[in-house]
């Protein structure tokens, strides 16, 4: 006899999902979440005043139906992001304020970047999406990290510098650490590059009231005892009977495993029998990004008397991407930016205060100073993050698609894979994880009914 029917591993976004839809089709669950929150790389804060942030993902966005629709059945809303105003781009030395598609770059490596990336939209319109590895000429995309296929398409430095921050703004990596064809899968699955790089109409149009972790903090309490905290799952063992599931404090018997975490934690799980060469190998591919969000609270969102939307874009700093965050009652300002990728690696071997003071000067360049005195700056380390390990979400590097992707979702006998990195529709998003965390469930009522 089992315990219950399904054992979800991860209370994410993905992993209270899947139990949801579960429970909703009449089966038992337990999820087991090794934090001591729901919620995954989902989570709230508060400024010193009161105010929420998020400290991980945040903003959803058109097409997102799968977490829109979610957000409006758990009687959460949402608000329109600011972007009303110029934005900024600091480029050698320079400060360059603009409304339009330029980025504030120059004529002709503004028009080099839109031919680049027009290209790139054509070379992801190709894309298989349920089957990457089987698009055509899927091994030349492989084989070619993205930073090489730049180097080979243009010879303008500046075009080329701009898609070497825009990929860690996507990936929280480094454009010569994800293979061309990741990327185009990537853009293919949140629509297209306009999308996933644009505020409003596009992935950064909408927050949600109070903060994203109230969706899963919602589906969790309709979960109850269901939902166990504290739980760090070490091994997992099936045969043709069922599936064990054992964790710290015990363990759980049942019919299948949901596995709703990272790849790079799921391969720190131990498995008997151990599983296929090829899942196996796929965990050791795909490492997870590194990033370190802040939130930087001021008395007013002083910038806006400006004209200024808070946006900026630097070519010349470390803390190269900002975006206004204020709340929706604009009681106070607040900006957001991040240290992603190889600038996240060098910040986390500092002091707290040095990063500190790293923010503090960059805000200061680039809005003047006014911004030198916040009241408060939060910060959230996700490469620390112990059931993390880094954020935004796994990546794949050359070769590894056309080797080990199809992998990634395949069920493994009683094992299924959930996880915002398994979906096709809006890869490494909230939306996405959602739709993981149904499909999975999907899979195994299939197998029980």
């Amino acid at each position: 006899m089992f315990d219950v029917d399904v054992v979800v591993v991860g209370a994410g976004l993905a992993g209270l999902s899947a139990a949801r839809k579960l429970v909703a089709e009449g089966k038992t669950a337990v999820v087991l979440e090794a934090r001591d929150r729901v919620a995954g790389r989902t989570m709230g804060g508060f400024l010193s005043n009161g105010v929420p942030v998020e400290l991980g993902g945040q903003w959803v966005g058109p097409t997102q139906d799968a977490v829109l629709g979610l957000i409006e059945e758990l009687g959460l809303e949402t608000f329109h992001s600011f972007d009303q105003g110029d934005a900024l781009t600091m480029v050698d030395g320079n400060t360059v304020r603009y409304s339009d598609r330029t980025f504030g770059l120059p004529a002709e490596s503004a028009a080099e970047v839109g031919r680049l990336w027009d290209q790139l939209e054509a070379l992801a319109s190709t894309v298989a999406i349920g089957e990457p590895w089987e698009t055509e000429g899927a091994q030349d995309l492989d084989r070619q990290t993205l930073d090489s296929w730049l180097v080979s398409h243009t010879e303008d430095s500046l075009a080329r510098r701009f898609f070497r921050i825009l990929v860690p703004a996507l990936f929280s990596a480094e454009a010569p650490e994800l293979s061309l064809l990741h990327f185009l899968f990537y853009v293919k699955s949140g629509t297209s590059l306009d999308s996933l790089m644009s505020t409003t109409g596009g992935a950064q149009e909408r927050r949600v009231v109070g903060g994203t972790h109230l969706i899963s903090e919602r589906m969790a309490a309709a979960l109850g005892d269901a939902v166990r905290l504290n739980s760090v799952v070490r091994t997992i063992h099936q045969d043709g009977s069922g599936v064990v599931v054992e964790h710290e404090g015990g363990s759980v018997t049942a019919q299948h495993v949901i596995v709703a975490i990272p790849q790079t934690l799921a391969g720190r799980i131990r498995y008997s029998p151990a599983l296929p060469a090829l899942r196996d190998g796929l965990t050791q591919q795909m490492p997870a990004g590194a990033v370190i969000k802040f939130h930087i609270g001021y008395d007013t969102p002083f910038w806006r008397e400006d004209g200024l939307n808070g946006s900026v874009w630097s070519f010349d700093d470390a803390f190269n991407v900002v975006l206004d965050n204020s709340p929706r009652d604009g009681s106070c300002g607040v900006l957001v930016g991040f240290l992603e990728g190889a600038h996240a690696r060098s910040a986390s071997l500092m002091s707290a205060d040095r990063r500190r003071g790293l923010v503090i000067d960059s805000l200061v360049k680039y809005f003047g100073p006014k911004a030198a005195k916040p009241f408060d700056v939060v910060e959230q380390d996700w490469t620390a993050e112990e059931f993390t390990r880094g954020c935004y979400g796994g990546r794949l590097g050359a070769g590894a698609w056309t080797q080990y992707g199809k992998a990634l979702a395949a069920p493994v006998d009683r094992i299924h894979w959930a996880g915002a990195e398994t979906s096709t529709i809006w890869n490494g998003y909230m939306d996405g994880a959602i739709r993981s965390g149904r499909r999975a469930a999907e899979e195994i009522l299939h197998d029980i009914l």
